[in-house]
Parts: structure tokens; sequence; C-alpha cells
């Protein structure tokens, strides 16, 4: 990480760990859907999606000058109108959910873990593995949704957000971590230093 990026660093460590906070937050309340096996259940959890991805696109637009704008607004974006559909049409049928969430999850993930080992940011592998968590839940979705209705969206979306939560949360330490050993080397750059020699007359 260069200089110019960790003094940019700065300004967003209390942003990530917000978003952070605020996607485990939002998980957790849709993990207490599995219990629930109404038509409502699949509308908050619409709703849910819906605050996630509207979360995700601000951050992204608060850190637009840096490596992680489309790291957070494409499945920031992407997140909106799915969470949309299952909200204003939960009539459409568990099914259809499934399917449409079976698609955004393996996308999504795919993405999300494909993009943090390149972009190699502090404690990226923990992105890595919400991403392939992901991953594994879309093909879950797609190989066996029939075994799986209800409960599983709520369950999916929740283990993600939380996932997701927890992986913002340690980018910032991994930025305060690098920040703290910037002032270090900045420190000790000076005695660093060579001392200049007498010249010969």
């Amino acid at each position: 990480m260069s200089v110019l990026e960790i003094k940019g660093s700065r300004r967003n460590l209390r942003r990530s760990v917000g978003l952070g906070v605020a996607s485990i937050i939002l998980g957790g309340i849709a993990l207490s859907t599995i219990l629930s096996s109404s038509a409502g259940s699949t509308v908050l959890v619409g709703w849910l999606l819906v605050l996630s991805g509207i979360a995700e696109t601000v951050h992204a637009f608060r850190i637009r000058r840096s490596d992680g704008f489309l790291f957070h607004l494409i499945p920031g974006v992407a997140a909106v109108p799915i969470g949309l559909l299952t909200a204003t049409h939960p009539a459409a049928g568990a099914v259809t959910w499934m399917l449409l969430f079976a698609t955004f999850f393996t996308v999504v993930g795919l993405f999300r873990a494909i993009s943090a080992f390149y972009l190699k940011f502090p404690n990226w592998g923990w992105t890595v593995f919400d991403g392939i968590a992901m991953l594994v839940m879309g093909s879950v979705m797609w190989a066996a949704w029939v075994w799986l209705l209800p409960w599983f969206l709520g369950f999916a979306v929740g283990v993600s957000l939380i996932l997701r939560g927890w992986s913002s949360i340690m980018f910032a330490q991994g930025l305060r971590r690098a920040n703290r050993q910037h002032r270090e080397y900045r420190q000790l750059e000076p005695q660093r230093k060579p001392t200049k020699g007498f010249a010969r007359g």
C-alpha cells in the first residue's frame, strides 16, 4: 500500500466499521426469519437486501477515488433491484426467488472473491472467504432448492450479510494497522538518512 493510499484510508476507517456493524445487524434480523414460513418473512428479507445494497452503494461513492469503488458499487447496485422485486412481489413464489437469489449469490460471490484476491487490500482473506461462502450457498440453491424452501432465503441472506460486515470490520482493522506502521516508519526515517562527510580541500 502506498503512502497516498494510507493517508486516504484514515478517512475510511469509521465508514468501513459503520458499514460492517450495519451489515451484521441486518444479517441478524434476516436470520430471525428462518423460523417463519410466511410471505411476510420473504418481504422482510427483500427489504433487508435493499437496505444493505443502499448502504454499500453509498459507501462506494464515499470512497469513489479508491480502488474499492467498483468493489462496493457493483454488489450494492445489484442487491437493490433484487430486494425490491422480492419485497414488492412476494406472490411470485419462493421457487422464483430461490432461483433469482441463486443467480445473485453466484455472481456476486464470484465477483467479491476474485476482486479481493486481485486487489489484496488489508485482511483480504476474510473477503475471499465471504465470497466463497456466497458462491457455495448459491450453488446449494441451484442444486437443492426443492428441499430448502422457504427458510433458506433468510438463512443465506443473513449469513452473507454477517460475513460481509465482519470482513468490512477486519478491513478497517487492517487499515488501522497499516496506518500505525506507516507512522512508525516516518518516525524512523530521519534516523536512516546518511550523514554528510567532510570534503577535502
